[in-house]
């Protein structure tokens, strides 16, 4: 076997490593025909090609699929990873290392001072190696190759479906691609999915937490956004108009760690949402006030649904376009000039609405495939500037805060309380006493991982994002039709490492080596036995 000892299986880590594969690069496009190539090597996918595949996903990057399949069985897990990292330019002069593990962990010990306290001890005790996917989550596809192929050697009688995808990061166009694929094999060789298995690694709950933790569910992200349109004019005359600028930040105010967004299910808190993007849209320096601006902000999810989302960051748009309007109205009283008007908030839905009518339907498209034709735009502008398009043709409507949803959204999964999870995590924190690893359940991953794809909720709100996702269908979407086919629950075990998407990135060798192949194996095990008779 290529991959059963702890050796053999840290020599696979630190090739999968060298593969750089950070996000909308190259390397992530290359990743995915290195890993194809590599599982060619076992004679079992070379006796049986058609369960070993590619999907394609936009950005010529790739899904990669590998199944052992018994002839008999129908029992199937699908184990889950992405291949892909972010950035390396942190690691200044110790970037050509970034991605070679050993000889990063080597340099670390004459550059010290580039890591944090904590990450200098580790460093010490020779029990972590360090680098740019180590932890987040080369290891995870690490451990799932070794599984793969125990399976194959020892010719389980359940099916392994192996997938690993790009973009995770970023969209997760990968695991959107994935999701369809999945639906899609499972339906031609009649499979019966009983569990998703990802295989993130165990994240931290605060930074002085040591803790290892088991997950039996996802948090969700959704990003609700604004367009403000207020109106121009000269500097000399600010009050003529209303700058963008000024309304933004009364709802900044408004939404930046408001806790009527934080949601607390079995015990564990949503953190507080924050705004990740706050500029006007003016392209160049002059003297007329800034009259359009964007905001994006992140919220985090647990039962609550999209439209929920939506209508609490309505009501509190109102209520910060009401401040403003207070202040507004009361500077201008103060200089005798007559305010602009009331200002409005309006979904994007009800903007779509309004401009069909207006300009009729072919015009809007036109104006909305103009825009999705732009290359230098992400999903996230390309919304923004729908927005800002049909409010350009429609500024009747302003001054107006035009509220809507920009890509991605995970959906927050939970199967706490499915009878096969419950037994699933009893198992493995029986079989990690042995080791004396300081495991505990948590019941939604707080990193967001690709498992927002595996389940559908049964009170989802898509409508609401769909109608208010101005790119939907165009440049972003969700396979919701393919994924309410899943009924099976989801688990996260993966191995213990510290500072995901810093420069001391880093992965406890013992944990990663040694324990977790063991648990891992002892649960699909379970799992196979407690599922042989359904």
């Amino acid at each position: 076997m290529r991959w059963d000892t702890p050796e053999k299986l840290k020599m696979l880590l630190c090739e999968l490593v060298s593969w750089e594969s950070q996000t909308l690069t190259k390397g992530e496009q290359e990743f995915s025909k290195k890993l194809y190539a590599k599982f060619q090597l076992l004679p079992y996918f070379q006796t049986n090609r058609d369960y070993l595949q590619t999907v394609d996903v936009e950005g010529g990057r790739q899904v990669v699929s590998a199944m052992y399949k018994h002839p008999q069985s129908k029992k199937t897990v699908v184990l889950i990873s992405h291949f892909d990292t972010v950035q390396i330019e942190e690691y200044g002069a110790l970037m050509p290392l970034a991605t070679l593990p050993e000889e990063l962990t080597q340099a670390f010990k004459e550059e010290k001072g580039m890591l944090n306290e904590q990450a200098q001890k580790d460093l010490e005790t020779g029990d972590y190696l360090f680098g740019r996917g180590v932890m987040d989550m080369k290891m995870g596809l690490a451990l799932h190759m070794q599984v793969l192929e125990r399976a194959i050697e020892e010719r389980w009688e359940m099916n392994l479906l192996l997938i690993t995808v790009p973009d995770e990061e970023v969209n997760s166009a990968g695991m959107r691609k994935a999701a369809v694929h999945i639906a899609q094999i499972a339906e031609s060789y009649e499979l019966d999915i009983c569990l998703f298995l990802n295989s993130e690694p165990s994240f931290s709950q605060d930074p002085y937490d040591l803790q290892e933790y088991i997950y039996t569910g996802s948090i969700g992200k959704v990003m609700p956004a604004a367009l403000f349109y207020g109106k121009e004019t000269h500097v000399g005359e600010p009050l003529k108009g209303l700058s963008a600028p000024f309304m933004s930040a009364f709802l900044a105010t408004e939404m930046e760690w408001n806790d009527a967004f934080c949601e607390t299910v079995y015990g564990e808190r949503t953190p507080l949402p924050v705004a990740l993007k706050l500029q006007d849209l003016k392209e160049q320096y002059s003297t007329q006030t800034p009259y359009r601006a964007v905001a994006m902000y992140n919220v985090f999810l647990m039962k609550r649904s999209a439209a929920e989302i939506l209508d609490l960051f309505e009501q509190v748009t109102v209520r910060a376009m009401e401040k403003c309007q207070e202040r507004y109205d009361e500077v201008c009283a103060k200089m005798n000039i007559n305010p602009l008007g009331k200002i409005r908030t309006i979904r994007y839905s009800e903007l779509l609405s309004y401009a069909k009518k207006k300009l009729g339907e072919p015009a809007v498209e036109k104006l909305i495939e103009e825009v999705i034709a732009r290359l230098d735009l992400d999903e996230r502008d390309q919304s923004f500037f729908i927005a800002d398009k049909l409010m350009i043709h429609c500024q009747e409507l302003a001054p107006a805060v035009v509220v809507l949803f920009v890509p991605p959204f995970y959906p927050a999964v939970n199967s706490s309380d499915h009878p096969l999870a419950k037994k699933a995590i009893e198992l493995v924190l029986q079989a990690s006493k042995p080791y004396e690893i300081p495991l505990q359940q948590v019941h939604y991953f707080n990193g967001i991982s690709d498992l927002s794809y595996c389940q559908l909720s049964e009170d989802n709100g898509w409508q609401a994002y769909e109608m208010n996702t101005p790119v939907w269908k165009r440049t972003y979407d969700i396979p919701f039709d393919h994924i309410a086919k899943f009924k099976a629950p989801v688990l996260n075990v993966g191995p213990y490492g510290k500072d995901a998407h810093q420069i001391s990135e880093r992965l406890h060798m013992k944990s990663a080596f040694y324990e977790m192949p063991d648990l891992i194996y002892q649960l699909l095990r379970f799992v196979d036995k407690e599922t042989m008779n359904k």
